[in-house]
């Protein structure tokens, strides 16, 4: 042991260390040292104020007295002026003889003799750097020798003065010398080293006074502050102990005699030592081993394992340096388990110390801590659990702190360091909770998984503050549409130093956004930032946490989809009509709902619930609804005031045929322009469900057209508003002819008509013909709607083939049938109005009526005709042909009218039958008109009906009144036979029908007609 500080000619040490040549001083060094960090000690604060320098001058002491006592010869010393000049190191006190070879091998090893580590290696380093000193540093300014023994290293690394060193390796060879054979844990160092120094063994009375206090210091620490064994009040000694040290501090001890002073000192001190939980005196003696002071002084000794040339790394020779400070552990209390629990501490908290820069210090911290882990499991002394338990809870504290928010925490210089802070604060968690906590003894283990438990908590707290570092809440909360020209911070840290994860393109995206006139909306903004930061979390953090939680990026996306759809309520809540930022912002929550979704689905694939506990997590955010509701009440909104505009445009609408050389509405013009720009505006809204919204459009549009049409054709009458009320059956008189008592009346009127046809009556001809026209434009532009709404469909971004393959919702089911049937209603009123009201003055009031040769067809026809013209002239090409076809019905419809219930004033004759048949060829050439009119076919099929009645009228009247006798029994049966039933009028004319034959008998000039009327039915001559 004599030359553990001795230089050796073996070789030099692998670092460039410095011994310090200064003046003899405890406080003073000069290698400088990074401070360690604030984290506050878990092993307890001293109730003495020591400082770093008086623990590690303590510790050295301690360490060499504990190494001198491990050999079996008593110590020498060789003072320095003996020594050979080439010898500029101090030695440690040396058992007799003083030769290398009294002294343990482990001891005089030379560096350069050192293997490789098994300390290092189990826990995972890298061997050492071997940094030079830094420029400016003492190291490279003052002269520096490199120590060569474990010995000098140990020195150098606890920053010991060789002037020190030399004063305590004195001070253990008296010891020694007054106490042969005693070893090092029956003394109490500190009296022991008192007892030897006076004032005159120290350059100046200061240094001396801070060294007795020191030591007193020491004494009164380890038996009365932080005692072994419990004091009791009542110990005189430790009364009398506190007085000394009491008056020490104004007066010093006179120390290095064996006066009473120092007597009673020892008295005191040996009294409170030697004391043993039995109450008998102990052979050991307790002034070091309570807690918290000896794991205080251990930690510095551990911490001597640091090189001090480059604070990260750990000394090659840390395999001798911690055998040699194990040798503390009789006089320290001391064991294995305390030293795995304070090298972890002290590992971790040089991590810290350094900012984690290497990670190797970080990994054998964990390393460490699992064999801490297994003592845990192997002990349940209360002291030694206290003890685990502040010092977990301190790195558990620490790292939480950073795994919180652990976004803000790491990044591209320091990610490489995440797993091992995650599985330091998960170790931490799970012998905390697994091997101490009571509650979970009381639980099957089972159900509690700490590491699972503890990431889910680390993985929502730190993505809930990187959502609220992006979101702008108060804002969006307060202005929905509240618009910001940047980005958010969220991206803050990886774009700063992810740039390897392509992020210029996203960079590049947002300045181009931020360059635009209408910058897009905060919770749109966010959506994309959530989205990204997920993708970032899955890529970056995700694959680092699944290690102690399978479903880590599950959870995050979980937590980001609650924390961007709470926003998004309060955003909801706030809307009240369809805007492009209301879409915007909810389209981009649809995305990014999907994404997040697929996200979870992925991570969750092989979990035993298929990731439904997730997906339970993440309640849709219904978006896609949201929008429809919103464009609900938008078509709605539109529909409403296209409403309001039909009813506007109809209530001024006077169905002029000089508005517009076309001849239909004016307001049909307005109702469809402001069609074409609803729809125009539909397919223009940024939405993704224009094919499931377009029925709802076109269901509304068509109602509201439909609305128009039946306006457009109310009031206008059809067929049965203009045909006459029939007059009752009469028989006629032989030769005699009558005036119909209104003729006077009727003729006043037949010069009227001209303005009736051209005037301002809205249900005029020409006005009626206004109305057709509107309708057929209607329909034309319908069918221009439909192809134009396939195409605004083919161009919709979510419309697919499917969507516009068949014609369901993309057409007009209501209106095109209404115009085809307001169309045909219109025609047959009008055609009706003509004939039966227009033109009743020739046809009701004149035609036939008195002598055939005055009362023909020829008044009927000019004024037709004048109609005619004015209906070809105003309708529409498609429209004419079936308006002047119904017309002619009329007509026809009114010859027969007037042959068969004509009233008591007409009367024919079968020579009259040839005149009337040359009138009906009159009617039909009309129509025909030299072939530029209707079709001989269409012609021949309308007049079917007169032609089949005609022949009647030349047939004589006996045959008439046999086959109405025949017709009548062959429809009412042979009961009848007695008494003929007079047949009903139903309007259908026919040579086959009772009721026709019976009509023709009544108009019928001829005796033998009036006296079978009169015999069979008692029909009367007049009315």
């Amino acid at each position: 042991m004599a030359n553990l500080f001795r230089d050796f000619s073996l070789g030099e040490s692998k670092r460039g260390m410095v011994v310090m040549m200064g003046p003899a001083t405890t406080t003073n060094t000069t290698i400088s040292k990074t401070p360690i960090s604030n984290l506050p000690t878990p092993f307890g604060e001293l109730a003495s104020n020591f400082s770093d320098s008086e623990l590690r001058e303590t510790a050295y002491e301690i360490f060499v007295a504990a190494c001198r006592s491990s050999g079996g010869r008593p110590l020498t010393y060789i003072p320095q002026s003996e020594k050979s000049p080439a010898s500029t190191t101090m030695s440690l006190p040396s058992f007799s003889g003083s030769s290398v070879s009294s002294v343990s091998p482990s001891l005089q090893r030379s560096l350069t003799s050192t293997a490789a580590s098994k300390v290092k290696k189990a826990l995972g380093m890298k061997g050492s750097k071997g940094s030079p000193a830094k420029e400016g540093s003492p190291a490279s300014v003052s002269k520096s020798r490199k120590p060569v023994t474990i010995g000098e290293l140990m020195r150098v690394q606890m920053r010991v003065s060789e002037q020190t060193d030399s004063r305590i390796r004195r001070g253990l060879l008296r010891i020694a010398a007054g106490q042969l054979g005693r070893r090092i844990e029956s003394m109490v160092l500190p009296l022991e080293l008192l007892q030897q120094f006076k004032s005159t063994d120290f350059p100046d009375q200061q240094e001396y006074e801070s060294w007795q206090l020191r030591n007193l210091k020491v004494l009164e620490a380890g038996l009365l502050l932080h005692p072994y064994i419990p004091l009791d009040k009542s110990d005189s000694a430790s009364q009398r102990l506190r007085g000394i040290i009491r008056g020490a501090s104004s007066r010093p001890i006179e120390t290095g005699k064996n006066n009473e002073s120092m007597q009673i000192l020892r008295s005191s001190v040996m009294s409170l030592a030697s004391r043993s939980l039995d109450g008998s005196i102990s052979e050991s003696c307790h002034w070091a081993d309570g807690f918290p002071l000896n794991l205080r002084i251990y930690q510095m000794l551990l911490e001597a394992c640091f090189d001090s040339n480059d604070e990260t790394s750990i000394i090659e020779e840390v395999d001798e340096v911690v055998e040699l400070i194990k040798k503390t552990w009789v006089i320290l209390g001391i064991d294995q388990m305390l030293h795995n629990l304070c090298f972890t501490w002290v590992l971790f908290q040089r991590a810290v110390a350094t900012g984690h820069v290497e990670n190797d210090l970080l990994f054998a911290a964990n390393t460490q801590l699992a064999e801490v882990t297994k003592d845990a499991k192997a002990t349940k002394d209360p002291v030694y659990s206290k003890i685990l338990s502040s010092t977990l809870s301190s790195i558990l504290g620490w790292a939480e702190k950073r795994l919180l928010a652990y976004h803000d925490t790491f990044d591209s210089r320091n990610i490489n360091s995440m797993e091992s802070i995650v599985n330091l604060g998960v170790l931490a968690a799970q012998i905390l909770v697994e091997d101490i906590s009571h509650e979970y003894r009381r639980k099957r283990k089972g159900e509690i998984d700490v590491a699972r438990n503890r990431i889910d908590t680390y993985i929502r707290s730190s993505l809930r503050t990187a959502f609220a570092q992006a979101s702008l809440s108060q804002s969006v909360e307060k202005y929905p549409t509240f618009k910001v020209d940047q980005s958010s911070i969220v991206r803050k840290w990886y774009l700063d130093v992810f740039p390897s994860l392509r992020m210029e393109k996203a960079d590049s995206s947002r300045r181009s956004t931020r360059n635009q006139p209408n910058p897009l909306p905060v919770l749109s903004i966010l959506a994309k930032d959530i989205g990204e930061l997920a993708g970032q979390e899955k890529e970056v953090f995700s694959s680092i946490l699944k290690r102690w939680h399978p479903l880590a990026a599950g959870v995050a996306v979980a937590t980001l989809h609650a924390c961007y759809g709470n926003e998004l309520k309060q955003f909801i809540l706030g809307i009240t009509e369809l805007t492009p930022d209301a879409v915007q912002v909810l389209r981009a929550a649809d995305k990014l709902e999907k994404d997040l979704v697929q996200i979870a689905v992925e991570d969750s694939v092989d979990s035993e619930d298929g990731g439904k506990s997730l997906i339970r997590e993440m309640p849709p955010f219904e978006a896609e609804a949201v929008i429809g509701n919103l464009v609900k009440v938008w078509i709605k909104t539109r529909l409403d005031r296209l409403k309001e505009w039909v009813d506007r445009n109809l209530q001024q609408e006077v169905w002029n045929p000089r508005a517009n050389k076309e001849n239909f509405a004016p307001s049909v013009v307005e109702v469809l322009r402001i069609i074409d720009e609803t729809l125009d505006a539909f397919f223009q809204l940024p939405i993704p469900m224009h094919p499931a919204l377009l029925p709802d459009m076109m269901t509304g549009i068509d109602k509201c057209l439909l609305h128009y049409i039946s306006k457009a054709k109310s009031g206008c009458g059809s067929r049965n508003t203009y045909m006459p009320n029939m007059p009752a059956l009469t028989r006629c008189t032989t030769g005699s002819k009558f005036q119909w008592k209104k003729k006077e009346k009727v003729q006043g009127r037949r010069k009227s008509q001209v303005g009736t046809l051209n005037g301002q009556n809205s249900f005029g001809v020409p006005q009626l013909c206004v109305r057709m026209n509107t309708l057929q434009h209607i329909r034309t532009e319908l069918e221009v709607l439909e192809k134009r709404i396939v195409t605004y469909l083919r161009n919709a971004e979510s419309a697919t083939p499917s969507d516009f393959a068949n014609g369901l919702g993309k057409k007009f089911e209501l209106s095109p049938a209404a115009c085809v049937e307001g169309i045909q209603q219109l025609c047959e009123a009008t055609a009706y109005k003509v004939v039966f009201q227009d033109l009743s003055h020739v046809l009701w009031d004149y035609l036939y009526i008195g002598e055939l040769t005055y009362s023909r067809t020829e008044a009927l026809c000019n004024d037709l005709e004048q109609n005619l013209e004015i209906i070809s002239e105003t309708l529409h090409n498609r429209v004419r042909t079936r308006a002047i076809t119904e017309i002619m019905k009329a007509s026809f419809d009114g010859f027969l009218l007037v042959l068969l219930a004509g009233g008591p004033s007409r009367a024919f004759s079968l020579q009259d039958s040839a005149i009337i048949e040359d009138d009906f060829r009159s009617l039909k050439d009309l129509f025909w008109s030299n072939g530029d009119g209707l079709p001989d076919d269409l012609i021949d099929k309308h007049s079917q009906k007169v032609r089949e009645v005609l022949p009647l009228l030349h047939t004589d009247t006996e045959s008439l009144i046999d086959r109405f006798r025949r017709t009548t029994l062959e429809s009412y049966g042979p009961s009848v036979k007695s008494r003929l039933p007079l047949p009903p009028t139903s309007g259908q004319w026919s040579p086959t029908e009772p009721n026709t034959l019976l009509r023709v008998l009544c108009y019928r000039n001829d005796e033998v007609a009036s006296k079978f009327l009169k015999k069979t039915y008692n029909l009367p001559k007049k009315l």
